[in-house]
């Protein structure tokens, strides 16, 4: 199955199995964009924060012309806030047919009172207060809308429809479940120095995540420079200007780009192919997730269907990293924490020339 090159390629092994794509873009179908905007905005700002990760290691060396090469994998794991896995908030949501009929019965009106309030409930959208689990939230609790009474004429004559609860009857993701991480894993390529700059590239090739459901895509690339390579003396460290941006698109429901851009520093103890290195960063980042799907209502008169596109900027704006980098002849290894509105963890494993 092609969904076993996302395994390959993306290492979301950890949570996405067959059909996840299909089922995630048929629960969003169910839902309005406000409702929609609040149940993703776990994995938005996941996403980024791990995309965002694990670009440095160290800073490249004030060198006017000097080679180093490292190509291996970089592994990112974003850590949901514990207040991640529900959410309340207020927006509007366009009833279907059989949310409205359930609305209106046991009230005692008539069949025909009946069919107009169904109609009348199912034309537009409302002002609710919706509530539940995110998509990292329980499977097992639902999102509910309140909906306040309101009162309705037909025929000349008016009538309330009294302020309940909805079911909607979704919950967490199921394949996202209760989650406290969520990881992901790219191959990196860094080569240098000129002039006391890095370049840093990944690439995912594109493929199909299933038929009709759109394609994974994922590229990146970043540069570092040393500004101590102009002075006309050394300083005790090293010391790295960064800029990084990358994109992906996960089929044709969510997409993210995100970049960011700071300063690092880093202290080689030891010699070029047996050394430690710790190193500490600031970065300075911004993240969108682009989510796209069809909003599907099924009315008296038929399913309309509305074309729901918005933006969903991550909560992290910046962070703090610091780490250690140990190389071994021709393996270099490195682990980092970083501190942020989503704290998250990264390491790298790299052949090193």
């Amino acid at each position: 199955m092609k969904h076993s090159l996302i395994i390959l390629f993306a290492a979301l092994l950890v949570f996405f199995k067959p059909g996840w794509s299909q089922d995630l873009d048929e629960t969003l179908q169910k839902l309005s964009q406000d409702a929609a905007a609040a149940y993703l905005n776990p994995i938005s700002s996941a996403f980024s924060t791990d995309l965002n990760g694990a670009w440095f290691h160290k800073a490249p060396v004030a060198k006017v012309k000097s080679f180093n090469l490292e190509i291996g994998f970089v592994g990112m794991g974003a850590q949901f806030p514990t207040d991640a896995k529900t959410f309340s908030t207020n927006g509007f949501f366009r009833f279907n047919e059989t949310q409205a009929r359930n609305m209106v019965s046991g009230q005692g009106y008539s069949e025909d009172v009946e069919n107009a309030l169904v109609d009348q409930l199912t034309q537009e959208a409302f002002e609710v207060s919706i509530s539940g689990p995110t998509i990292i939230g329980s499977p097992d609790e639902h999102i509910m809308l309140t909906f306040p009474a309101k009162t309705f004429t037909v025929n000349g004559e008016s009538y309330t429809v009294p302020e309940q609860n909805v079911d909607l009857d979704i919950g967490g993701f199921r394949e996202l479940a209760n989650a406290e991480w969520l990881p992901l894993i790219a191959p990196q390529i860094s080569i240098g120095t000129l002039f006391g700059t890095q370049a840093t590239v990944r690439y995912l090739p594109e493929r199909e995540i299933q038929p009709g459901m759109g394609n994974f895509k994922y590229f990146g690339y970043g540069i570092q420079h040393n500004p101590a390579v102009w002075l006309p003396f050394g300083l005790p460290f090293d010391v790295g200007l960064n800029y990084f941006t990358q994109t992906m698109d996960v089929g044709s429901t969510l997409n993210v780009e995100a970049s960011g851009y700071g300063i690092n520093v880093s202290k080689q103890l030891g010699w070029r192919a047996l050394n430690i290195t710790p190193y500490a960063g600031f970065l300075l980042e911004d993240a969108t997730m682009r989510v796209t799907y069809d909003y599907t209502v099924q009315t008296p008169g038929g399913t309309v269907t509305d074309k729901i596109d918005f933006d969903l900027p991550a909560e992290n704006k910046s962070r703090v990293n610091i780490g250690i980098n140990v190389r071994f002849v021709l393996l270099n290894v490195n682990v980092d924490y970083n501190i942020g509105k989503y704290n998250s963890i990264t390491a790298g494993i790299f052949l090193a020339i």
